[in-house]
Order: structure tokens, then sequence, then C-alpha cells
């Protein structure tokens, strides 16, 4: 279990890293946060299916979610209150928003309930240190014919040497580590959880989905 020290730590980074960048933070991300919307478009949220997303940052994602799938009941974690004041002023009363740590977050306690249909991970492991703890508690809270839906970068492979190493190093700035492993831990914690796992490697290796379902 991540330690009090370990969490007040990251989430002080995380406000530290998004003080200023909340605002701009949609308008410039839409051009290189690629996958999300295909995601979302997949989750097959019929109405009465809760639909959580760990790392929820501005609520971008948990707002296009409630347009493409109207009637799921909607959650949110993150570490970061800067992020989630962005969020409380973008979604209604319905939707509920939690600080947290992903790592080890007790779901009765903060949203009173132990499972969810639909978990969503967007761009948030590569930004999280103990990610492989995330994507376990994550899958941990499925429920029975639930699904979790992760995307985030990936291994760059398809594009020029010049460029990947640009990017490494770019997103390096914003404490950003694409997890190369991703795949391979995935189907790890499949293989322990008794889940299915599909996997989709984005155009040049840019970005990483990955589905693991109950």
């Amino acid at each position: 279990m991540a330690s009090v020290v370990q969490q007040a730590s990251h989430g002080a980074l995380m406000d530290t890293v998004y003080r200023h960048q909340k605002h701009i933070y949609d308008a410039t991300r839409k051009y290189y946060l690629f996958g999300r919307d295909g995601l979302i478009a997949g989750l097959d949220a019929a109405p009465g299916k809760t639909v959580l997303e760990v790392g929820c940052g501005t609520g971008r994602n948990l707002a296009c979610i409630g347009r493409q799938w109207p009637g799921a009941h909607l959650y949110g974690l993150d570490i970061s209150e800067e992020m989630l004041s962005v969020a409380r002023q973008r979604l209604d009363s319905s939707c509920v928003l939690a600080s947290g740590d992903a790592t080890d977050f007790d779901a009765n306690t903060l949203f009173g309930r132990a499972t969810f249909d639909r978990i969503v991970i967007s761009y948030a492991l590569s930004m999280i240190p103990q990610w492989q703890q995330t994507l376990d508690h994550a899958a941990s809270l499925l429920a029975p014919g639930g699904s979790l839906h992760i995307v985030d970068f990936g291994d760059f492979e398809g594009l020029p040497r010049p460029l990947r190493r640009l990017m490494h190093g770019w997103l390096t700035q914003f404490h950003v580590a694409p997890r190369a492993d991703l795949a391979a831990v995935a189907a790890r914690i499949a293989a322990e959880r008794q889940l299915s796992l599909r996997t989709l490697r984005g155009r040049w290796g840019y970005f990483r989905r990955v589905t693991l379902r109950r």
C-alpha cells in the first residue's frame, strides 16, 4: 500500500504541475492525447451502468462519456485538487468526484460502492509512479461483466528516431513516462484475475489501448 507520505508527495507534485496548466489543459492536450475518443465510443455504457474514471483530471472525458452515454452513472477520482476544481465546475452534481490516490483508494468510502461496470484510465498511468499497483487495483473493482479501459502513450517506434527522442524529452518535462511494458503487465494481471485481455497499438506506436474484461 502506498504510504501517506508518498501519496501526499505525489499529490503536491501534481498540484504544482497543473496549478497553471489547468486553465489551458484541454485546449492543448487535444492535439496529442490521441485515442481517448475511440475508447469512449467503445465503452458500451448503457443507461444505469456505472462508470469510474481514475485520474479524471479536468473532467473532460467524463463530460464526453455523459454526452455519448446518457443515463450512465459517472464517478471520477484524481489526486490533484487543482484539476478537480476544474472538473467540479464542468460537471453537474450527478457526477460524484473524489480526491484520492489511484493505487489504493477505498471505493466504498469515497463513492458508496465497491465495484463499477466500466473503469477508464486515460493518459494517467504514465504519470503515476506506482502505475502497476494502480492497474491491478482498478481491475479489482470491476463488477461481473465489467471492463477496464486504458489508453496511454505507446513506444513511438513508428516515428523517426529524432522525433522519438524529442517526444520522450518533452514528456519528461511534464513528469510523464510512457509505460513500455503496459501490455505485458496487463496480461499478467488478466491471468491472475481471470480477465480477458484485448490490446490495440495506435498508428506509429503513438498510443496503446488495453481492455480488461471480467
